[in-house]
């Protein structure tokens, strides 16, 4: 069973068409306008072993607000359609990852709430021209339309560059882990009976 979606949003600011492969090689091809998130969602997309395709076009000359939060929506509602009914995945996902003086933690449970909850200090409000505060937007977004628990904790650094690339690196791992077929697992891992 593929596990794929695609999802097109075209709003007046935006035009996004992204598609995701959650059992991936790690490859992207990304068209945002937006640089330094580029960036990030090669990483994350490297470090899950997912395949990501995005083509956005949004209103940058204003800012990167509307592109990079309806990128984050669309991401989300891809990974909750490429999850399926989630028979059989490990639901829960934790990665470390450091970058040179940076530590960032993220724990996933994919549990159909949405809930974010990030602690982070950036030093910078700025890198290049990405406003940092756009980290905590895309997460935010993220999290909502994937319907998941999405915890983030920096526990140190100092360069906001670094603290940002071990979120978005560490992210991909523990949805990584949290995606994983376990076959031990019958149904999906819940007391419930569903997710």
């Amino acid at each position: 069973m593929e596990r794929t979606s695609s999802v097109d949003r075209k709003t007046n600011e935006t035009q996004i068409k992204l598609a995701l492969s959650i059992d991936g090689e790690g490859q992207s091809k990304l068209e945002t306008g937006v640089p330094f998130l580029s960036h990030m969602l090669d990483l994350f997309t490297k470090h899950g072993q997912f395949n990501l395709t995005v083509d956005a076009k949004g209103d940058t000359e204003v800012d990167d607000h509307h592109t990079s939060e309806d990128i984050a929506i669309c991401l989300g509602q891809a990974l909750r359609e490429a999850l399926g009914d989630k028979k059989g995945i490990k639901r829960y996902g934790n990665s470390f990852v450091p970058m040179d003086e940076a530590l960032a933690q993220v724990v996933v449970d994919l549990s159909n709430r949405p809930h974010l909850e990030m602690r982070a200090e950036f030093p910078g409000q700025k890198v290049g021209t990405f406003d940092t505060e756009l980290v905590h937007e895309f997460l935010w977004k993220l999290a909502l339309e994937a319907r998941m628990n999405l915890h983030v904790i920096v526990h140190y650094g100092k360069n906001t560059h670094h603290m940002i690339e071990a979120i978005f690196k560490a992210l991909g791992r523990a949805l990584d882990e949290a995606t994983t077929i376990d076959p031990r697992i019958k149904g999906v891992p819940s007391t419930k009976g569903m997710l």
